[in-house]
């Protein structure tokens, strides 16, 4: 997030109803997975009645996941029920291992406690994998120790490349990026790799470590473009449905949906329309020791 965040009026944000009926229209048209992300998803007051709502669709047979990237402050109060709405595996943002790093990253990190949330979440038998910003100058070092770390824990790993979002008047992200390609060459100086076909349909490339049996995945918006195999799209709290990460269009559900609080046609009409506008890619770029293709907008606005 950005140092000063200026937060939204509630009035702005969708209800959980809305955002049951939203998602749910979504899971009727034929999508087949939910992520909540954030932000930070649990802070959200009431958050597990939607996930109780939502698991009606995995009884159902309608929805194969349910699922959520969490920077993991909260999954020692809430492992055990996520696992009791159907929530199978976990996401967890942990960029660093060192606590004073941590710290400085988050701006609020307790290490320990993230460190206990990944704990619950393996007591209760959630899957976690854990996601890694490559921070040129911040998490170099610790490369091996965190790739060794996640296979002592039987955990998968994906390592992501810094994005252009909200960088202007802020952080300049230019100095932190570290090419995946890099990295890659680095690890295969320790471990050998073996590319994988698996395709989630998301951003993610994988390979796997042949000493540990892990899986590590890289998502390479800057050196090696995944668009073309990319089938997300993001909706926020406010009901703003964005086609790609990486660009400005959107679709206001919000409006289509208070409008029409007994009709869900509207509604599935302006989520087709959306999503025939789905771009075929984005246009991040740092290759001219540049920043192009920069978002106005935060990724916490967007979701992770």
């Amino acid at each position: 997030m950005s140092e000063n965040m200026t937060f939204l009026p509630k009035k702005e944000l969708l209800t959980l109803e809305e955002l049951d009926r939203l998602c749910t229209a979504f899971v009727e048209q034929g999508v087949r997975k939910l992520r909540i992300t954030g932000g930070e998803p649990l802070v959200r007051r009431g958050i597990m009645e939607y996930f109780r709502a939502m698991s009606r669709h995995i009884d159902s047979g309608k929805l194969d996941e349910l699922t959520l990237t969490t920077n993991g402050s909260q999954l020692r109060r809430f492992a055990q029920e996520l696992a009791d709405c159907g929530v199978r595996r976990v996401n967890i943002s942990l960029d660093t291992l060192d606590e004073q790093k941590f710290a400085k990253i988050t701006r609020w990190g307790r290490l320990a406690q993230v460190l206990d949330g990944i704990d619950a979440a393996q007591e209760v038998g959630l899957r976690v994998k854990i996601n890694v910003v490559a921070l040129k100058g911040g998490n170099e070092d610790e490369l091996e120790t965190i790739v060794k770390w996640c296979a002592d824990r039987g955990m998968d790993l994906t390592f992501i490349e810094v994005m252009p979002m909200g960088d202007l008047g802020n952080e300049d992200r230019l100095d932190q990026y570290w090419s995946l390609k890099d990295l890659r060459a680095r690890l295969e100086d320790t471990w050998s790799l073996t590319d994988l076909s698996e395709n989630t349909g998301g951003p993610a490339r994988y390979v796997r470590v042949n000493e540990t049996g892990q899986k590590i995945g890289f998502i390479t918006p800057l050196t090696h473009n995944f668009c073309e195999s990319c089938n997300r799209v993001r909706l926020t709290c406010t009901g703003q449905l964005f086609q790609c990460l990486g660009q400005e269009d959107e679709a206001d559900l919000r409006r289509v949906l208070r409008d029409n609080p007994e009709n869900n046609a509207p509604l599935i009409e302006a989520i087709h329309a959306a999503i025939a506008k789905k771009p075929k890619g984005h246009d991040f770029d740092y290759s001219r020791q540049e920043v192009a293709g920069t978002m106005t907008r935060h990724m916490s606005h967007t979701g992770g």
